[in-house]
């Protein structure tokens, strides 16, 4: 899985939540101003490159989809993240945050009633 830019991120974001959709639904989503449709559509043909979205034609009109799902360009970044910046301990990512005030009592407390959660 290739790394996504800033703006090919952006884009991705609309798709996953639209999930099928033509370049012209993207750019009307997004919000003002709003980048040129050409714009866009060079995003959309970098994405498909780099195999994040499949494309079929309805006529004149292309519609994507997206192939990576959202949770799992989330989880192989994430993945990345921890591993290089936190000795890949997610402890000490959530203590880095727990540190830097990024998360409250409430919110710890919700993970471990998740972590407990999962494990039954």
């Amino acid at each position: 899985m290739e790394r996504l830019t800033h703006q090919e991120e952006n884009v991705m974001l609309y798709v996953w939540q639209l999930q099928e959709c033509a370049i012209k639904d993207v750019v009307e989503k997004m919000e003002d101003p709003k980048p040129p449709y050409t714009t866009v559509a060079s995003i959309f043909n970098n994405l498909e490159n780099k195999g994040y979205l499949s494309k079929r034609r309805f006529g004149n009109v292309k519609v994507f989809k997206p192939i990576i799902s959202e949770s799992a360009y989330k989880r192989y970044f994430l993945s990345g993240v921890v591993q290089s910046y936190f000795d890949n301990s997610y402890k000490e990512l959530v203590s880095f945050f727990a540190k830097e005030q990024k998360i409250t009592t409430e919110e710890l407390e919700e993970i471990i009633r998740l972590i407990e959660k999962n494990r039954k």
